[in-house]
C-alpha cells in the first residue's frame, strides 16, 4: 500500500512554527517511501474558522517548499460524506443521541471535579429504541454519542512504543452536535479513512484523541492507520512554545527574514537528530535522512540563537546581487539603488543572521546618525589632533580620482600614513566620522560603500563639529 500521510491544520489563527514542523516531518517521511502528502484544512469549527487562516497556512507550506500532492481538502465541503457515516453508526446502534441538556452536563462535570475524578458522561440514553429517540428528537435538541465499550486499548506509536488506554476512563465519546454537524473526532476518522491515510503523525497534545478514533475505526470497520505523536516544541524555560517567547508563526519568521530552508533545516533539528554531527541539510538530504525512529520522546528545544546561526550559514552561501534582493524591502525607505544593495549586501553579507537585521546594520550607510564629538577620540586624543589625522585622511581622500576610488586604491594609500601615526589615530575617528557609530564595518569597507562624494562630505561634517565645539 502506497504511504499517504497529512498535515490537518484549523484555520483557527497563523500556521504555527509547531504545525509547520509537523507538516515538515509528514512530507519528510511520506517522499522517503515514495509516497504522498496531502493538506486537509479542518474548518468545520465555523465560529473560529477563517478564510484568512486559511490562505496563512496555503502560503506558509509554499513558502517551506512543502507541496502537497494532490488538491486541498476541506472538511467543511464533506459534511455529507460524515452524516453518512454518522446515519450508518445510529441504525447499527453503536452510536445514540444523547437528551441530557448543557446544564445537566455542567452540573455532573461540577460533580466529578469535586470528586476529582476526570469528566466522563456514561448515558443512560444509550439503550432508547431508535424510533424513541427520533420521536424524542421532534421535540428536544439531542447530540450523537459513540457507545464506548468497556475494554482496554493498545497500540504500537511509532515515537513511543506500545501505548494503553482504558476506555472506562473515556465515556460514551461525543460524535456531532447532529447529523449536519460533525464533531472533529468523527470528522478526522471518516476523512483520515476517505482519503486512504496510512500514517498520522501529529503533536503529542493529539494523544488523549487517539483511544476515541480508534474506537470510531473500529465501530466502523475501519482500517486503523500507524500512529506518530511528536513532541512538542518547547521554548527555553521548557514551557510551550507561545507569543511570549517572540516570533511563533511561520509568517513571522519570513517577514523577519528568514529563509525558507534554513527554517526546514532547523525545524527538523527540534525533536529529532541525524546519524552524526551533522546539522547542515538541504531538503533533499533531509528526504534522505529523516527516520520517525530518531525523533525523541521528550519535548524539543526552540533555541532561537541556534536557528539564526543556521539562517547566517545559509545567507553566507548567497552572492550579493542574491542578498540585494532579500534585504531591499527593509531599506526601501532610502530608496536605494541596486548598485548600492549590492554593496551594502557584500558589506554585511557575512554580519547578518536574518535581512531584517539589514535596517540597524547599514542604516548609516543612507543616513549618517547623530553622534557625539567625544565618539571621534581614540583613547583620549585631544581636539587638535583629531582634527589634524582627519584633515590628513580628507587630503589623501581627495587626490583619489573618482574611478579609482575603491577598497584597494584607499587601503593603498591611507595605511602608510596609519601605520606611521598610529592606526587607532588615524583610522579610529575616519570611520567614527563615516558612520556615526562605535562599531561598523571597517573604514575602507564604508569608504567603498559611501563613495568619494558623500565619504568626503562626511569627514568634513566631522571637522564642522570639532571646529564648533
Amino acid at each position: 500500500m502506497k504511504i499517504r500521510t497529512r498535515i490537518a491544520p484549523s484555520p483557527t489563527g497563523y500556521m504555527h512554527v509547531g504545525t509547520a514542523r509537523t507538516a515538515l516531518f509528514n512530507y519528510l517521511f511520506a517522499k522517503q517511501n515514495h509516497g504522498e502528502f496531502l493538506l486537509r484544512i479542518e474548518d468545520t469549527d465555523t465560529e473560529r474558522s477563517k478564510k484568512e487562516f486559511e490562505t496563512d497556512i496555503v502560503n506558509s507550506l509554499k513558502w517551506l517548499g512543502l507541496n502537497w500532492d494532490e488538491e486541498l481538502i476541506r472538511q467543511s465541503e464533506r459534511v455529507s460524506i460524515h452524516k453518512e457515516y454518522l446515519a450508518k453508526l445510529i441504525e447499527n446502534k453503536k452510536a445514540f443521541y444523547c437528551f441530557h441538556t448543557i446544564e445537566e452536563l455542567e452540573e455532573e462535570q461540577k460533580n466529578q471535579a469535586l470528586e476529582k475524578i476526570s469528566f466522563k458522561h456514561e448515558c443512560e440514553h444509550k439503550d432508547l429504541s431508535l424510533d424513541k429517540a427520533l420521536e424524542k428528537l421532534k421535540k428536544e435538541n439531542a447530540i450523537i454519542r459513540l457507545k464506548t465499550p468497556h475494554k482496554k486499548i493498545t497500540f504500537k506509536d511509532l515515537i513511543r512504543g506500545e501505548v494503553e488506554f482504558d476506555t472506562n476512563l473515556l465515556g460514551d465519546i461525543s460524535l456531532a452536535k447532529n447529523l449536519d454537524t460533525p464533531l472533529y473526532n468523527l470528522a478526522v476518522v471518516v476523512d483520515d479513512h476517505e482519503t486512504q491515510i496510512t500514517h498520522v503523525i501529529r503533536g503529542e497534545d493529539h494523544l488523549p484523541n487517539t483511544p476515541k478514533q480508534i474506537l470510531i475505526q473500529e465501530a466502523l470497520e475501519f482500517k486503523q492507520p500507524e500512529y506518530a505523536h511528536l513532541p512538542l516544541i518547547l521554548s527555553a524555560d521548557r514551557s510551550k512554545l507561545s507569543k511570549r517567547h517572540g516570533a511563533v508563526s511561520v509568517n513571522e519568521f519570513a517577514r523577519l527574514g528568514y529563509l525558507p530552508k534554513a527554517m526546514l533545516n532547523f525545524m527538523t533539528l527540534i525533536g529529532w537528530h541525524p546519524k552524526d554531527d551533522k546539522e547542515i541539510f538541504n531538503l533533499e538530504e533531509l528526504v534522505k535522512e529523516f527516520d520517525l525512529e530518531r525523533v525523541q520522546k521528550a519535548g524539543g528545544i526552540f533555541n532561537i540563537e541556534k536557528l539564526k546561526s543556521i539562517n547566517n550559514q545559509y545567507i553566507k552561501e548567497l552572492v550579493p546581487a542574491e542578498i540585494a534582493k532579500f534585504i531591499a524591502p527593509y531599506l526601501d525607505m532610502y530608496n536605494p539603488t541596486e548598485a548600492q544593495l549590492i554593496k551594502v549586501a557584500h558589506l554585511f553579507k557575512d554580519r547578518l543572521n536574518t535581512f531584517s537585521e539589514i535596517k540597524d546594520l547599514a542604516s548609516f550607510v543612507f543616513a549618517l546618525p547623530t553622534y557625539e564629538i567625544k565618539l571621534l577620540s581614540w583613547k583620549d586624543a585631544p581636539k587638535e589632533k583629531i582634527k589634524t589625522n582627519l584633515q590628513i585622511v580628507l587630503s589623501i581622500l581627495e587626490n583619489i580620482s573618482e574611478d579609482s576610488f575603491d577598497i584597494d586604491t584607499t587601503t593603498t594609500e591611507l595605511m602608510p600614513k596609519a601605520n606611521n601615526i598610529g592606526r587607532g589615530d588615524l583610522l579610529w575617528p575616519l570611520r567614527v566620522a563615516l558612520s556615526g557609530m562605535a562599531k561598523s564595518p571597517s573604514p575602507f569597507e564604508i569608504l567603498d560603500v559611501l563613495g568619494k562624494k558623500e565619504s568626503i562630505n562626511r569627514i568634513k561634517k566631522a571637522l564642522e563639529k570639532l571646529n564648533e565645539s
